[in-house]
């Protein structure tokens, strides 16, 4: 009995949210109506005003019914909705000044910023996907949520003005709708609000492209730095090692101590050379990762780290080499931003698996607001996960601790 009573409460309570949420636009044409049969006389066109008024009140409801609809949805159930809303790409300034915002060329960032959110959410299928749950969620879940609050009116209307059987009545309709009633708003949410396959794999198509865009540019970017490291370092003092054995061979008959002086600088700069060059290697690729794996190298980072690092790991994994790469470089992005910009002391580093893949969480006691800037590590990284379709959460509260999740899919465990 008890369950019961707890059932219908949370039924009632839950019923008059969907009722509020599903309700507003039928709200704002009642006012239009009401608007144009106050201001009317007799002119056909004096209803204009109020039809376009609650037009722009429709559009503009569209998406925070559609996002609260979701979370509601998300939150009692458990079932995700994904909204696969488009994602506008970042603004550019032009060398002649304009920027460029995917569509058109604006004189400021801001009129470029403003153009392209209308015109990513006019051309943006899930924009027209919420307007038609707008205008449907009303007339099919509203409707329904409604029944066990208009109930209770009727109850309270009938049992003070002493119509006992009109007060029952409503009584027995609120309490025996109120478990059912809000249920409707999960079916209709998934079946109008979720992605079709077509669009989903639209935007899976352009998610990749856009990856395999990120990745020539990050490979190309990692060429030029490998060429650049070369040339400025480990060639130029091969070549002067050349120069100094040869120099010190023609001295060798006339002046052997400035020749062995001239060796000895050589065997410095061989030794400074192959140093470098180790140094160019594990960057691309360290040593430690290819041999021991992934947990051995993240413990080989946490002693070179400046910070006290405690790291914990449940299991020894052996991941697909790229995968435990970009995990790698994840982390030692996370532990150079603690250091860099948090001024963090120590930090944390929990390397673990579950049922789809693997799970890294980085915490560091720094001074925490970390947060993901075009062009930025974090940015990076993120697009370096996307590859393998991994996610980056990140929680980094004004004053710290941050707090970084990877999550990587993968089946080689």
């Amino acid at each position: 009995m008890r369950q019961w009573v707890s059932s219908a409460c949370v039924g009632f309570v839950r019923a008059c949210v969907v009722a509020a949420v599903t309700m507003p636009v039928p709200a704002v044409w009642a006012a239009a109506a009401a608007l144009w049969i106050w201001w009317w006389g007799g002119d056909p066109w004096s209803g204009t005003v109020p039809f376009v008024w609650a037009c722009i009140g429709t559009l503009a409801l569209a998406r925070p019914v559609s996002r609260m609809v979701r979370s509601l949805v998300a939150k009692w159930t458990g079932t995700v909705v994904p909204a696969g809303y488009r994602q506008a790409a970042p603004v550019t300034r032009l060398s002649t000044g304009y920027w460029w915002n995917g569509f058109s060329y604006e004189r400021t960032r801001r009129d470029a910023l403003m153009d392209q959110k209308w015109r990513t959410r006019w051309r943006d299928p899930a924009f027209w996907r919420d307007l038609r749950f707008t205008v449907i969620a009303p007339l099919t879940v509203g409707v329904i949520a409604a029944v066990p609050p208009a109930g209770a009116a009727v109850a309270v209307l009938g049992f003070s003005r002493s119509s006992l059987l009109v007060g029952a009545l409503g009584l027995v309709v609120a309490i025996a709708a109120a478990p059912y009633a809000w249920r409707p708003v999960v079916p209709v949410a998934v079946r109008i609000l979720r992605p079709s396959p077509a669009m989903t794999l639209a935007d899976r198509v352009d998610e990749l492209t856009a990856q395999r865009a990120d990745t020539t540019v990050a490979q190309a970017a990692e060429i030029r730095r490998i060429e650049r490291d070369l040339h400025d370092g480990a060639q130029a003092r091969l070549v002067a090692l050349g120069l100094s054995l040869a120099t010190a061979e023609k001295l060798m008959e006339t002046n052997p101590d400035q020749a062995r002086a001239l060796l000895r600088d050589a065997r410095a700069g061989a030794a400074t050379s192959l140093n470098e060059l180790r140094e160019l290697v594990r960057g691309i690729s360290p040593p430690v990762l290819n041999e021991r794996g992934l947990v051995d190298a993240v413990r080989a980072l946490a002693l070179d780290s400046p910070l006290d690092v405690a790291v914990s790991a449940d299991v020894r994994l052996r991941l697909d080499p790229p995968i435990e790469s970009a995990v790698y470089f994840g982390v030692a992005e996370l532990l150079t931003n603690a250091v860099k910009h948090a001024h963090a002391t120590r930090a944390r580093i929990s390397v673990a698996r579950d049922d789809t893949g693997i799970v890294v969480d980085v915490e560091d006691d720094g001074r925490g607001g970390a947060g993901v800037s075009a062009g930025g590590g974090l940015a990076g990284l993120r697009r370096r996960l996307a590859v393998f379709d991994g996610t980056v959460e990140i929680t980094s509260p004004a004053g710290g601790p941050t707090r970084v999740r990877m999550v990587v899919p993968c089946e080689s465990l």
